[in-house]
């Protein structure tokens, strides 16, 4: 399965000195971004600052935010996701659209693959014609 390697391996002194870094800059998060009082004869809780709802989705989701820290498998971004999508959203961009949607699910499938075939260090050209062949290949679609 295709993942992007890692390059250095963090102590456990570096790994929670991360974590020490990440918890202060989260509390000073909070204090920059006071609870908003709530506003008389308004039901419900008060509407809170952009900055301070961060905060606090930051504080909720610890674990998941640095799991990259923990594991080898997890990258520290999300751009191979926008790639996934980018060339779906050109074509779409580029052309203005699909003439049809079987025509846009078409697209994506083949880009699916494509993208399979990549990740997983399977020439696309010898995947492609293998298709056409009739020669399945044993992929691993749980990425």
């Amino acid at each position: 399965v295709y993942h992007a390697q890692k390059t250095g391996i963090l102590t456990n002194e570096q790994r929670a000195a991360f974590y020490t870094r990440f918890d202060e800059l989260v509390l000073a998060g909070l204090e920059a971004n006071p609870v908003q009082e709530p506003v008389p004869k308004r039901r419900g809780k008060p509407k809170q600052l952009p900055g301070r709802n961060l905060a606090l989705r930051c504080q909720q989701h610890r674990a998941a935010m640095l799991l990259f820290l923990e594991r080898a498998d997890v990258p520290f971004d999300n751009n191979q996701a926008e790639r996934d999508i980018r060339m779906a959203c050109v074509k779409r961009k580029v052309s203005g659209g699909f003439r049809s949607e079987a025509g846009g699910q078409a697209f994506c499938r083949i880009r699916s693959f494509i993208s399979t075939l990549q990740k997983q260090g399977v020439s696309v050209w010898t995947g492609l014609v293998d298709v056409f062949r009739g020669v399945l290949h044993k992929l691993d679609f749980s990425c």
